[in-house]
């Protein structure tokens, strides 16, 4: 597409004759109008939007300076050729210091804007190659927040962030997961006659419906779950505004997509206070979800208790990929995975979820060790595809086998040394009684059958901190976790995560945050 070209000139035989004689389609360029004094020539500018503006200096009504100073605040993307005579020099470089682009005295002839419509057409073929860099720049790194968004509400929804964390890096993408409830929502769309052709066109165009109606609204945070469902994650500050809130969304939700194929299938999990029991809301959302598809139907699945989604010991996959070898494996999994076995095997539901429990236990552990998490589990966001193969125990086993083995070959890569596994165990037990303000270094070191003094020699080699470091930065991040979570008083805070003065607590909170317990509570939070 030709660039766009403007000329001013007063003199009619002059304007005419450059009019008439360049050959601006050869030079790349669309003569879109010409004007012979500034003032008749702006309405015609805002007009045609030109890319270039030739004009004269010195013309009556309006002179090229004065259309210059306009057109640089109402068109500023215009670039500015002037015509000079050899008496003006004067007003040249007012010009120049207007941004004018180019300079040629009179007289001036055909060959003259030749050779300056190939500078300006190379100059704007420059920049709209380096616009349009730009543009796949913002829309990369708009698509890469959008798929960091997506990847943290689904580690929300499956339980695989910390409260801290998901505040953290919500905070970094945008998203403010502070509030006092949470519900989580499922919907999945499918054909309303099973016997109707699928097209996946027209099902994209459903999933847009339904992000029409909830992304406007900030307290409702979109998942797409594969090609299939949509989860949505709620927030609100009482339970009677969630569940108006609610019912309205999935009432135009519903009115949206009544007029397609398809009919919409709503799974919603209760309310919950705390973002760590937002996994839970979700799965009493699936559950819901796919009682719902089949209820009715001839060949109908049993319910789903939701209480058997919630049996997967996840500390026991934790604890074998920390301490187990390979000849473990059978024993472990008779006895963690098979008891669930069966029933995975007949619900998708509940083999997902076990499925995903397996996964995110092995990938928090190589994120422990500093692994790359997507090479040695590349099923962690691919898991929906290889579910549908596990259709029998053996299969099972033999998916969880090869997660697992993976694992325990990088840690057994890594250069671990021999006490790595007695820093884990007291890690644990730290970890499990942080709130006691009683717990002493003394304590600890028994606990893995070290001397007080060695063991405080090995945890500070294994960590690169001390015991008292450990400690204490765990304390502070269970309260950071408190005071955004809870509305209890900072002195009860206190005491729940192991100090016995409330002073104290303050003093080492301040050190650490730089605020006092008050001051963190009230960031971010509306005046």
């Amino acid at each position: 597409m030709p660039y766009k070209v403007f000329f001013v000139e007063d003199e009619i035989v002059t304007r005419e004759g450059i009019r008439d004689n360049v050959d601006w389609k050869g030079n790349g360029f669309e003569f879109c109008g010409d004007a012979p004094d500034g003032e008749m020539a702006l309405p015609l500018l805002k007009a045609s939007n030109p890319d270039v503006l030739i004009t004269d200096i010195k013309m009556p009504f309006m002179d090229g300076l004065e259309l210059c100073k306009i057109v640089r605040e109402c068109l500023p993307g215009i670039k500015v050729v002037i015509l000079s005579g050899h008496d003006e020099f004067e007003y040249a470089q007012q010009a120049i210091q207007l941004g004018v682009k180019e300079y040629l005295l009179k007289p001036v002839t055909p060959q003259d804007l030749h050779h300056v419509l190939q500078r300006m057409a190379t100059q704007l073929d420059q920049e709209a190659k380096e616009r349009d860099a730009l543009h796949k720049l913002h829309e990369q790194v708009r698509e890469n927040r959008n798929a960091q968004r997506e990847q943290l509400l689904l580690k929300l929804a499956i339980g695989a962030v910390t409260p801290t964390e998901a505040i953290e890096q919500g905070k970094e993408l945008g998203i403010d997961l502070i509030a006092r409830y949470y519900q989580v929502i499922i919907i999945r769309a499918e054909l309303a006659d099973r016997l109707d052709q699928f097209d996946y066109g027209e099902y994209q165009q459903v999933q847009q419906l339904v992000s029409q109606v909830v992304e406007p609204n900030p307290d409702v945070f979109l998942l797409r779950k594969g090609w299939e469902e949509l989860v949505l994650i709620m927030k609100g500050n009482t339970p009677e505004f969630m569940e108006e809130e609610r019912d309205l969304i999935l009432e135009r939700i519903k009115q949206e997509a009544g007029t397609t194929r398809y009919r919409l299938i709503f799974g919603v999990g209760e309310l919950k206070k705390r973002i760590a029991d937002i996994y839970q809301s979700f799965v009493e959302a699936w559950a819901s979800t796919q009682n719902s598809a089949y209820q009715g139907m001839p060949d109908a699945h049993p319910a789903i208790d939701k209480a058997e989604l919630l049996k997967v010991d996840r500390s026991a996959i934790e604890n074998f990929v920390r301490s187990a070898v390979k000849k473990d494996f059978a024993s472990f999994f008779d006895a963690q995975i098979r008891p669930l076995g069966e029933a995975a095997i007949k619900s998708y539901l509940i083999k997902n979820y076990l499925f995903m429990d397996i996964v995110l236990a092995a990938a928090k552990f190589v994120g422990e060790l500093g692994g790359d998490i997507e090479q040695v589990v590349p099923t962690l966001y691919s898991y929906e595809r290889v579910l549908p193969k596990i259709k029998t125990i053996d299969e099972l086993c033999e998916q969880t086998r090869q997660i697992l083995f993976n694992v325990l070959d990088f840690r057994d890569s890594q250069n671990i040394t021999q006490h790595w596994r007695l820093i884990q165990r007291a890690k644990e037990y730290i970890d499990q009684h942080y709130m006691d303000a009683d717990l002493s270094l003394e304590e600890v070191s028994a606990q893995v059958n070290l001397s007080p003094s060695h063991f405080s020699v090995v945890f500070s080699q294994e960590t690169c901190q001390t015991y008292t470091e450990y400690l204490t930065r765990l304390r502070i991040k269970k309260a950071k976790e408190l005071l955004r979570m809870t509305s209890l008083r900072s002195t009860d805070i206190c005491f729940q995560v192991g100090y016995s003065d409330p002073h104290y607590f303050s003093h080492v909170f301040g050190k650490h945050t730089g605020f006092s317990p008050k001051q963190f509570r009230l960031l971010d939070q509306p005046a």
